[in-house]
Order: structure tokens, then C-alpha cells, then sequence
């Protein structure tokens, strides 16, 4: 038996800071940026509703995951659920496929992190190489004077994921306070557009709040508010990453369903705010741009709120590179633990009580990503993973009433097997409409994963031994 003292991870966080957890993954890059997009190419005014659709989507995912933090609060995410409910070969299948969210989710952010940074220096007359703040592999046109160059390394990108990975080194109460202060700022910096720009919204650019279709399947019209729903779906990623943080919560069985559902909640309220906001100010078919954002408070005479809306922008990327860094060594950690993984992975530093091996290793993994990949590449991997640990969990609630009711459930997921299945549809229904590429690599990856676990997983497992 092992030190609990020494082999357990330090419980710290309390219900408050599940939330700013949850919305520090959730707030960034979807609401400033995703928002105008959708709007401007699907859904029109009626963005607001697919922020809805979308949200009611990931809301039965949600109330699954809660009820398994619940039953089972330790790190790991879906992989401790599945694992549960459904077996070790389909637990290290959902395990090998969050690495790939986390992982390749935190260096897409990072890149567009290094890119609004950049941005955001020229603002103050900074100027910093554009070489070292772009991948070899991606061409990139400037925005002051429209010359395309290809990068060497993306220096601010691997910057950010190799400091965010340090802190959470360092300790995850140090990282839930840095992270609460980021969550501050930004949502403050949302209100504050809120609320000054409500009284710039012009009546007429809500008209038609539904534009009529153009013919084509999902330009405009209601099947436009559904595939507008899909696309702002993923501005919603991040909920999940509360529960990796189970084994370091206070009082998990009440506090996860808080974080999860809290968490969601109030992004919801705030998208739609937003969305709101953004489409009353601008005319929906001027809103294709990277930063629709900008485009708005130019229409206002808030000028001065570009710096800022900027600031906040790179605040919420932080945050959301933070809880997926943070994600993602967790998974690695239950799996370690579990000897799927050799056993490095789950050693605890003697001071900082947290899995610094595992950060060490996604900080070289994740840092080469953000430097060199480019991003469309690094964008297209992220999502699918998502919505199959979604399904899954989904699927292992409507098991696990089955096979074994008698566990004590702290928070129940409501109306079983209705909510679960209401998930699973909603969930394979977008995973169908991704393109096949993103299939291919979600293919490839798992052929890698089950190469490791047949190889080494299978044959070094707690369950294997126990046989």
C-alpha cells in the first residue's frame, strides 16, 4: 500500500473554483471569433439559437458526466467512466482519444494565442519577427501590409505552453488562482461590451432574424441554425475538463455536478448575450472576419475598447490552454496509475504534489505541436475526440443503471435512458456531418494507441495481473 500522503493528489478545490474552471476551458476562442462566423455564413440573427441548440446538446452530456464524477471521483475524465462501466480495452480507447483533444486542442489554442499576442504588441507599436511567431508549414499574410511569409518556429506559442505547463507543475491550487483571476478578467471584459453596446443595437440587423435558405443545406434558414449550432458546439469544449479535476475537489459528490452544470450554464448566458449584442450592432453579413469582435466596437464609440477586447481575448486562450494542459496529464495520470502507462507517468512530486512527469512530457509533446504544426491541421484533430468521449459517456450511464443499480449516485442524471440517448443522437449526429480527414486522423491516432496497449497496456494492466 502506498503513502496516501505522499502518492495522493492535494483536494483543494472547492465548488467556486470548478466553475471558474469550467469557464476559464469554455470562454475563448468560439465566443470571439466562432460567433460572427455562424452568423454571418449559417445562421444569421438566429445565432442565438444555435448558441441554444448547442448548449441543450452538451447540457445532456453534461448531467452524464456529472452523475459519474459523482460516483467516481478520481482524475481521468470519460476515461475513469469508461473504464467503469465499460471495460479496460474501451477505457484505453477513450483514455489514447482525450490525449488527443487536450493535446492537440491546447496547441491549436496556442497558436492563435501566439497570433493575437502579436496583434496586440503592434497595437503599442511593438514589433516582434513574424518568422518566429508562425509554423514553417503555414503561410501567413500580414495584416499591415498584406505580405505572405512562411514562419521558422512559433516562439509565443511555445512559450505559453511550456510556462502554462511550469505552473501547473508548481501546483493546482497556484494554477485554480491564476486561472480564477484570468476568468475575471475576461468575463468582466464580455459585460462591459454587453452592456455598452446594448445601446448601439440596431433594430434592423435583426431583420429577418431568420434568413431564408439559400437553397443549400445549412445556408441560412433553420437548417442553417443546426449546422450553426455545430459549429458554435465547439465553443462550448472544455466542460468536461471539470471532471479530470475530481480527485483534487473538496467534497466532489457535491461540488463536480455544480462545476459541470454551473460552468455551462453561465457560458450559455453569456454567449447568447453576446451573440445578441454582436449581430444588433453589425449587419450578420459583415460579421466573416477573425475578429468580428473589433468590427463591432468600431461601429460604437468605445475605440479604446479594441486594446482591451484583445487583452481579454489572450486571457481566454490562456485559460483554456491551462485547463486542457491541465486535462490532459490527468488522463495520463488515471491510466498510469491503472499500468497501462509505464509508471513514471503517475509519480507525484515530493513538494509540489502533482503529476510533473506527465506535464514535462505534454509540455515537449504539446510545445513542438504549437510550434510547428499549422493550424488548420492542429483545428480539424481537436473536435471529433470531444464528441466521441461525449457518446461514450452518454452510453456508459444507460450501462451502469443497468448493470449496477445499486450504487449510491449522489446527483442522477434525469429521465434515464431518455437524457443519455438525447446525448448519443445529438452527438454522432455532428461526428457524422465531420469531414472524412478528421476521421482518418481519429483513426490513425487510435491505431498508435492500441499498438501501445496490445504491445505494453495489456500485459502490465491492474486488471491483467489480478488474473
Amino acid at each position: 500500500m502506498k503513502d496516501a500522503g505522499t502518492d495522493a493528489l492535494k483536494r483543494t478545490l472547492g465548488p467556486t473554483q470548478l466553475v471558474a474552471l469550467g469557464i476559464g476551458a469554455i470562454i475563448g476562442a468560439g465566443l470571439f471569433s466562432l460567433t460572427g462566423i455562424a452568423a454571418s455564413t449559417n445562421a444569421g440573427p438566429a445565432v442565438v439559437l444555435s448558441f441554444i441548440l448547442a448548449a441543450t446538446g452538451c447540457a445532456f452530456a453534461g448531467l452524464c458526466y456529472s452523475e459519474f464524477a459523482t460516483m467516481i471521483p478520481i482524475a481521468g475524465s470519460a476515461y475513469t467512466y469508461a473504464y467503469a462501466t465499460m471495460g479496460e480495452l474501451l477505457a484505453w480507447i477513450i483514455g489514447w482519444d482525450l490525449v488527443l483533444e487536450y493535446a492537440v486542442g491546447a496547441a491549436t489554442v496556442g497558436v492563435s494565442w501566439s497570433r493575437y499576442v502579436m496583434s496586440f504588441f503592434h497595437d503599442f507599436g511593438i514589433s516582434f519577427p513574424a518568422q518566429l511567431a508562425a509554423s514553417p508549414f503555414e503561410p501567413v499574410t500580414l495584416p499591415e501590409t498584406g505580405e505572405v511569409i512562411v514562419g521558422i518556429i512559433n516562439l509565443p506559442a511555445l512559450f505559453i505552453i511550456c510556462a502554462i505547463s511550469l505552473l501547473l507543475i508548481v501546483g493546482i491550487q497556484e494554477s485554480a488562482r491564476v486561472n480564477a483571476i484570468i476568468v475575471a478578467l475576461k468575463v468582466v471584459v464580455v459585460l462591459v461590451f454587453i452592456g455598452l453596446g446594448w445601446a448601439y443595437i440596431d433594430p434592423n440587423n435583426f431583420e429577418p432574424f431568420i434568413p431564408p435558405n439559400t437553397g443549400e443545406f445549412g445556408a441560412f434558414g433553420w437548417s442553417g441554425i443546426l449546422r450553426g449550432a455545430g459549429l458554435v458546439f465547439f465553443a462550448f469544449i472544455g466542460f468536461d475538463a471539470v471532471s479530470t479535476a475530481a480527485q483534487e475537489a473538496k467534497h466532489p459528490q457535491k461540488d463536480m455536478p455544480i462545476g459541470i452544470i454551473g460552468s455551462l450554464a453561465a457560458c450559455t448566458i453569456l454567449y447568447v448575450l453576446f451573440a445578441h449584442v454582436l449581430t444588433g450592432i453589425v449587419n450578420y453579413t459583415e460579421l466573416n472576419s477573425a475578429a468580428p469582435v473589433a468590427v463591432a466596437i468600431d461601429r460604437t464609440d468605445y475605440r479604446w475598447l479594441r486594446p482591451a477586447i484583445k487583452l481579454a481575448i489572450i486571457a481566454g486562450y490562456t485559460s483554456v490552454i491551462l485547463v486542457m494542459l491541465l486535462g490532459q496529464s490527468r488522463v495520463f495520470f488515471s491510466m498510469s496509475r491503472d499500468r497501462l502507462l509505464p509508471k513514471v507517468f503517475s509519480d507525484i512530486h515530493p513538494r509540489f504534489r502533482t503529476p510533473w512527469r506527465s506535464n514535462l512530457l505534454f509540455m515537449a509533446g504539446t510545445g513542438l505541436l504549437a510550434a510547428f504544426a499549422p493550424i488548420q491541421v492542429l483545428g480539424e484533430a481537436t473536435s471529433i475526440g470531444t464528441l466521441f468521449a461525449f457518446v461514450l459517456v452518454c452510453g456508459g450511464i444507460i450501462i451502469m443503471r443497468r448493470t449496477h443499480p445499486e450504487l449510491p449516485r449522489p446527483f442522477k442524471t434525469p429521465w434515464v435512458p431518455f437524457i443519455p440517448i438525447l446525448g448519443i443522437v445529438f452527438n454522432l449526429s455532428l461526428m457524422a456531418g465531420l469531414g472524412w480527414t478528421n476521421w482518418a486522423r481519429l483513426f490513425g491516432w487510435m491505431a498508435i494507441g492500441l499498438i501501445i496497449y496490445f504491445t505494453y497496456g495489456r500485459k502490465h494492466s491492474i486488471t491483467h495481473n489480478l488474473k
